[in-house]
């Protein structure tokens, strides 16, 4: 009787490592496939939602304003000034979207509970709120006054506890609801010259972890957002002092790189689907990603990083407390370095003085 012949070694092994290789292509192809899935099933459909979102005349606020209007939501947007607020309603509704309008400053709780009636009273709910207006104030602590601290409290820590007080009770008697807190890296890591804003947003930051642990049991998903740096133009409107002129330089730079800062639209998409998703955190650009790892790791030396960090900053040591927009404040030179901060600030209102295009 003829053996027959066995295979080589050689063939065995290559055998092997093809079957290994195609079973574990099939295997990561199946948990990419199972996890878009996934993730698909965990969007939630926001169509004919009502959204109430702070600070929606301009920059990040304007662009999610944008997203979920996409997504046909029902939108109510505030800010202070009137003529923006027209502006950025205007522009929503070319798109189709049904918008309700409401001046209000999200630091005074009387204003506050107003718009929140007004908007119930308009479209019998608010499904999400999204927490965003804010104020920055750039310059050395030398330069900073107790108003600039107050202020940044007023608005972008009462500003988020004022209407989440406010939409809670509607929002637990349906036992449903979703509520978006834009914070920011600056809530996880002090930066040096942004004292004022660091301090506020890490009052927000521990609000909204808070919140988001006790109203689960309401089935109420709170998100706490942590952006990075932004493309938004948001730097324009900004309040810079000391030495306006090279804090404004440093920071704009920051503000409009590609290498440093996510786009405006990207950052939107990012955090309406967190609010779809029901996300309990989302950081935002991979700078905040890793600065934020880094912190968590060796918090002290960070800190210490940042003190050496400090004594390089221009402007350090000048007690100017005369404060200067953005738009007063750029060079030549800066602002030609952020060109694509300055775009993004023309196409989500950061001028005021020249209206939009189209709305």
């Amino acid at each position: 009787m003829k053996i027959p012949k066995l295979p080589s070694s050689r063939f065995l092994l290559m055998s092997a490592a093809g079957i290994a290789t195609a079973g574990t292509v099939a295997g990561v192809g199946a948990v990419l496939t199972a996890r878009a899935v996934w993730r698909g099933i965990q969007l939630a459909d926001l169509t004919g939602n009502v959204v109430l979102i702070t600070g929606a005349s301009r920059g990040l606020g304007l662009a999610m304003a944008r997203e979920f209007a996409r997504l046909g939501c029902k939108l109510a947007i505030c800010a202070r000034n009137q003529q923006e607020l027209n502006w950025a309603a205007d522009e929503l509704r070319l798109s189709g979207a049904d918008v309700l309008a409401i001046p209000c400053d999200v630091g005074n709780r009387e204003q506050v509970e107003e718009m929140v009636r007004q908007t119930t009273e308009h479209f019998g709910r608010i499904d999400v709120l999204v927490n965003n207006a804010g104020i920055i104030s750039v310059g050395t602590i030398e330069s900073q006054t107790i108003e600039d601290f107050r202020e940044a409290m007023d608005v972008m820590y009462w500003g988020v506890v004022y209407p989440t007080m406010a939409v809670l009770p509607q929002m637990r008697a349906r036992r449903s609801g979703r509520i978006a807190n834009i914070t920011s890296i600056g809530g996880k890591i002090a930066v040096p010259h942004l004292v004022p804003y660091c301090g506020a947003k890490f009052a927000a930051v521990g609000f909204s972890e808070g919140m988001s642990a006790e109203l689960a049991k309401d089935n109420i998903r709170v998100t706490t957002v942590v952006p990075g740096l932004m493309r938004t133009g948001s730097h324009m409107n900004a309040f810079f002092k000391g030495d306006n002129r090279a804090e404004f330089a440093w920071f704009s730079l920051g503000a409009s790189s590609p290498l440093t800062a996510i786009a405006a639209t990207r950052a939107a998409r990012s955090v309406v689907n967190a609010v779809r998703r029901g996300s309990r955190e989302i950081i935002l650009s991979l700078p905040a990603h890793i600065a934020s790892r880094i912190h968590g790791i060796a918090p002290g030396t960070t800190v210490a990083a940042l003190g050496v960090v400090n004594r390089f900053m221009p402007g350090t040591g000048n007690s100017d407390q005369s404060r200067h927009r953005g738009k007063e404040s750029g060079s030549a030179a800066s602002q030609l370095l952020a060109k694509l901060g300055r775009d993004a600030g023309h196409a989500l209102h950061q001028y005021p003085e020249q209206k939009p295009t189209g709305s």
